[in-house]
């Protein structure tokens, strides 16, 4: 960053300033905002300290990727959905019991949770910014809370507070503006992973709108067009499958279903001649298999079934004969 400020400055340009975002896994700890704690697996003195030294002297932020959605989806039995919507109030808050700060939304507590980190390291007046937050309008079938009735929810309420004259800060810094910016324009369709990482955008692929969305923060919950209530709001209970999408090209699938079984790790063994998911002798059929097994297998390792587009979760059960499907019980 000291590098590329030089650069900057040396053609005579002092307006930009420069900064690296950071995820919020920068912390050990977040719960209460008052325990915020670096990790402690990041050199402190050679990392953290010099990065906060270098954004204070230069006036730059500190940029934060803040994503209550995942926050909330981790543990949505203890984590409160009305907070990470902005739907808290005095009678849904949350009071930090060490600082005696009181909040209603979850960002906000995210976000103090790296003010209090930063002033356990003497660097308390590093200004934020929030380079990347949102909400997914959809995702897979045990990612909970992903429709777009939340994500428009979210969103708007976001711009309305990020945008309010007077700013209105956070609990632990009050009356400050933090510049942000929602991510995402687009859905990234094409982007591998979970299913909520191609379902951020405001805008689809082809530029439709998901929702409407004021970005002056001028329009109130109640001016919009009435959106579908959410029916996934609570975790996904029971056993999925992870199976062959129907519209999943044969050709496509082959060197997938290659790729898959080339690992080894007992995931194919089902798939030899004789053994009991052999027959039916189909692309389409040992590809399900072939899928099924190697997310089981690795899913606690953030497998994710896509395969290319080429797969989706499935609650209806594959199995035939003898031939048992591997499945991941929620």
């Amino acid at each position: 960053m000291r590098r590329i400020l030089d650069s900057v400055r040396s053609h005579n340009i002092h307006n930009i300033k420069v900064g690296t975002p950071l995820a919020m896994d920068i912390l050990e700890s977040t719960f209460p905002p008052s325990s915020g704690k670096f990790r402690s697996d990041i050199p402190h003195d050679q990392v953290i300290i010099p990065l906060l030294q270098f954004l204070n002297q230069t006036k730059s932020y500190f940029f934060l990727n803040v994503f209550p959605y995942f926050t909330w989806s981790a543990n949505p039995t203890n984590v409160s959905l009305d907070l990470a919507l902005f739907r808290g109030d005095k009678n849904s808050s949350y009071r930090d019991p060490e600082s005696g700060l009181i909040y209603t939304n979850l960002l906000d507590q995210m976000l103090d949770s790296v003010l209090f980190a930063s002033k356990k390291l003497g660097l308390d007046h590093v200004a934020l910014a929030i380079s990347e937050t949102g909400w997914p309008h959809a995702g897979d079938i045990d990612q909970p809370g992903a429709n777009r009735y939340n994500a428009a929810t979210y969103n708007r309420n976001l711009v309305r507070r990020m945008s309010a004259e007077p700013p209105i800060g956070t609990p632990a810094r009050p009356s400050v503006f933090i510049p942000t910016f929602i991510y995402a324009l687009f859905d990234e369709d094409q982007i591998p992973g979970r299913g909520t990482a191609r379902h951020f955008g405001i805008l689809q692929a082809n530029s439709w709108p998901v929702y409407d969305l004021d970005l002056t923060g001028k329009l109130g919950e109640g001016d919009y067009p009435p959106l579908p209530l959410p029916s996934n709001n609570e975790p996904f209970k029971g056993n999925l499958w992870c199976v062959v999408a129907s519209e999943a090209n044969i050709m496509e699938l082959v060197p997938q279903l290659e790729s898959v079984c080339s690992l080894g790790n007992g995931i194919c063994d089902a798939l030899s001649p004789g053994n009991d998911c052999y027959e039916p002798v189909t692309i389409r059929a040992h590809a399900s298999y072939a899928f099924s097994s190697y997310w089981v297998k690795f899913r606690s390792r953030g497998a994710a079934c896509h395969f290319n587009g080429l797969a989706v979760l499935s609650t209806t059960d594959p199995s035939h004969g003898s031939c048992k499907f591997p499945s991941v019980y929620f």
